[in-house]
């Protein structure tokens, strides 16, 4: 098989089928853990803080959307064989890939660095110690892992971390929850024009469908792809079709599960404790802080190692989908399995932005603001990137024979639709 980075490699007819259900997931499984970082678990706590159970639908009404983009991103990675940028540059003019992308790498430093610094807080709140020297450690790490230890391990220890945010799960049930009221709020959601509800509900949505997560899942299709004997894009071995999308479809389905699941939790957790205590918080370490006096330390301590678990999930995948766009944009050699040597500009943009954003916590930046910030660029970008993966998934010269069609192609547009009311949300005052 001809790649970006030179490989070749034969085809071979591959059946997943045999394959361990928990062996079959990966980027569909990371994408959605990586979706729960401290920025997300800093917006579902808000909002269960100030709206109660009232906003518990919005995840489920997520759930089947964010399955159908992530979908279609890793079935374009798979059927091409090449990430989501590679792909915008030949299908649409070269300015449009560089402004997306553009807006990829800001929106995703920005997110890094409000993901450290309550990564920093969060371990200050437990061992305690300087805020930021964990914050440089944790970053500096993080580059370290992605540089030098190779995709098949890393992406092992990414699948592992994953298990850090049933945490969330557990502080959820040591807390009293009113069962049948949460029941109610969510069969009879109680919506209300007002600026705050419709706000928050932007939040919600801008926070879990991400375009940083579109790019990430295609391009670990491509590294799985590459990593695996006998793979090879899928126009070039339509038989492979079958298990592939199988694959990619319980994949999928699992990890938005697993991203959605947990972001119910956090809000439940929110909305039993803070909520009911008229407690006001903006952070997720605001939040680890405010349960201590109210559901115990060891509720507070476990919601803390949570954040700093999810952010080590995530840093990478904000990095690294943030690298592949740039690599994909400018045609550099793009691959976590690749030595630093052979792809020194790819991993100096990791690097660039996970030390850019631990640079910027030194300014002692207003990290609520980072996030509006990062919300309202990922916001804006988020429909231009999701109306362009739509017209490339449902293109037959992009996907050939595998175009997108039925309820994919139908929930991806609606996608499309509910991205741009909230992207015009997000620009509103107020």
């Amino acid at each position: 098989m001809d790649n970006d980075n030179g490989h070749v490699r034969e085809p071979e007819t591959v059946d997943t089928a045999d394959q361990s259900w928990l062996k079959r997931l990966g980027p569909g499984l990371i994408t959605g853990a990586a979706d729960d970082d401290p920025s997300g678990i800093g917006t579902y706590t808000q909002t269960g803080a100030q709206f109660g159970f009232g906003l518990l639908w919005t995840v489920l009404l997520t759930y089947p959307l964010m399955v159908a983009i992530q979908m279609i991103s890793a079935r374009i990675g798979r059927v091409t064989g090449k990430g989501l940028a590679s792909n915008i540059r030949q299908f649409a003019p070269r300015w449009v890939a560089v402004l997306l992308v553009l807006l990829l790498v800001v929106a995703n430093t920005i997110n890094i660095a409000a993901d450290l610094a309550a990564m920093g807080t969060s371990v200050r709140l437990v061992v305690g110690g300087p805020q930021q020297l964990y914050v440089v450690v944790i970053g500096v790490a993080s580059v370290v892992l992605q540089v030098f230890v190779p995709y098949e391990r890393y992406a092992q220890i990414l699948k592992w971390l994953t298990l850090v945010l049933f945490s969330y799960v557990a502080v959820a049930l040591v807390v009293p929850v009113d069962w049948r009221e949460v029941a109610t709020a969510i069969v009879r959601p109680h919506a209300t024009l007002s600026a705050a509800y419709l706000t928050a509900v932007v939040a919600v949505f801008g926070t879990t469908i991400s375009p940083y997560l579109f790019f990430w899942q295609a391009s670990q299709e491509v590294e799985e792809m590459r990593a695996a004997p006998g793979d090879a894009p899928l126009k070039r071995v339509p038989q492979q079709a079958t298990a592939q999308f199988a694959r990619i479809s319980a994949d999928t389905w699992t990890g938005m599960a697993v991203s959605n699941g947990i972001a119910f939790f956090i809000m439940l957790t929110a909305a039993s404790t803070l909520y009911s205590h008229h407690v006001e918080i903006k952070t997720s370490a605001d939040a680890a802080r405010a349960l201590a006096p109210i559901a115990g330390k060891w509720a507070s301590h476990v919601f803390a190692l949570g954040i700093l678990g999810t952010g080590l999930l995530a840093l990478p995948v904000l990095a690294g989908s943030a690298a592949y766009g740039m690599a994909g944009v400018f045609r550099w050699r793009s691959s976590l399995a690749l030595r630093l040597l052979l792809a020194r500009e790819f991993y100096s943009v990791i690097a660039v932005a996970i030390l850019g954003g631990a640079a910027m916590t030194f300014f002692h930046f207003d990290p609520v603001k980072a996030l509006y910030w990062s919300a309202v660029i990922n916001g804006v970008a988020a429909v231009p990137v999701v109306i362009v993966v739509m017209l490339m998934g449902t293109n037959a010269r992009v996907m050939r024979e595998f175009a997108v069609t039925g309820w994919l192609r139908t929930a991806g547009w609606a996608v499309a639709g509910i991205m741009a009311v909230a992207a015009a949300g997000t620009l509103l005052p107020g």
